[in-house]
């Protein structure tokens, strides 16, 4: 059942991002962040409220900073959502996890010690080789996925789609942290709805908010409530893998959520993507279960992440 609920989780997420990119017709990235954002507060607020969690914390600061650099991850997401491919820009989005990669080869670099082993030569860090592989197999897909489907307008849009994976790594970083702290999933992402709401709306009153489009209105309810819904499918999916086996399994269904939103861009928006194309997909969608294998090994009882 743990599988199921992870694959309907990356349906939903695919499917949110079918509602977005119809709704960027009438309304900037910033709007979108916005209203996610209230939707979210109220529908998770209501959740906490069932389950019985207070949203006081004692840690205001790493949620803010969390909050904040979500938001910039959401709305770099958005924006190539609009501009992109759906399947281009969701695949980008899912380089998080090879982006940890980076991070965990940085991190062993900066804590290694060049101390002389009993031959007496210096050890090289120990970094795996498995890793280093994932890391640059995941930016060979990038290379080959971006050439075929970006035109020349869309490199600027690409480069934040890329962005939206980097800072989406950062931000899940954070919920690890927060995770270990003991803080309920339920409260991370209520204050990452609160934080959208605010930076959304910060960013709406400086660009401008968009005239009201009437009942196309109605596309922004399936944006906040689809991101709420796929939450919980897959915290659901997670806490049901009782096994080391049961979570690697969850954790790389999730990427089902590329071949969702590849449907989705060729039957839905008449997207065209070729060989190449497909190609880099896959090299990307292979790096990330990897990366999960090895980020599921270094931290085993990590928590969802969010998209």
């Amino acid at each position: 059942m743990q599988a199921l609920w992870m694959v309907l989780a990356a349906l939903i997420f695919a499917t949110m991002g079918v509602c977005v990119k119809i709704a960027s017709v009438w309304f900037s990235s910033a709007e979108l962040v916005f209203y996610r954002g209230l939707i979210g507060i109220v529908f998770l607020a209501l959740l906490a409220r069932s389950r019985g969690v207070s949203l006081g914390t004692q840690y205001p600061g790493m949620h803010a900073w969390r909050s904040f650099i979500g938001v910039v991850s959401l709305g770099a997401w958005f924006y190539s959502i609009a501009h992109l491919p759906l399947a281009t820009s969701m695949t980008l989005n899912y380089m998080s996890s090879v982006w940890i990669a980076v991070f965990l080869i940085g991190g062993t670099l900066l804590a290694w010690v060049p101390l002389p082993g009993r031959d007496g030569r210096v050890q090289r860090p120990a970094l795996q080789g498995a890793l280093m592989l994932t890391v640059v197999v995941g930016f060979a897909g990038v290379v080959m996925m971006l050439r075929p489907t970006l035109g020349a307008r869309q490199a600027f849009a690409g480069m934040i789609g890329l962005m939206s994976g980097l800072t989406a790594a950062f931000a899940y970083m954070q919920v690890v942290a927060l995770s270990k702290l003991g803080e309920p999933e339920a409260r991370t992402v209520f204050y990452f709805a609160v934080g959208s709401a605010v930076a959304g709306g910060i960013g709406s009153v400086a660009t401008g908010f968009s005239e009201w489009p009437g009942v196309q209105a109605l596309w922004l309810l399936p944006v906040g409530v689809l991101a709420a819904l796929g939450q919980l499918c897959m915290t659901r999916a997670y806490s049901r893998a009782k096994t080391p086996g049961g979570t690697l399994l969850v954790a790389n269904l999730q990427y089902s959520g590329i071949v969702f939103a590849g449907l989705y861009s060729v039957l839905l928006f008449g997207d065209r993507i070729d060989a190449l194309g497909w190609g880099g997909m896959a090299l990307i969608v292979a790096s990330g279960i990897v990366a999960t294998i090895l980020r599921q090994r270094a931290v085993p009882k990590a928590p969802a992440e969010e998209h």
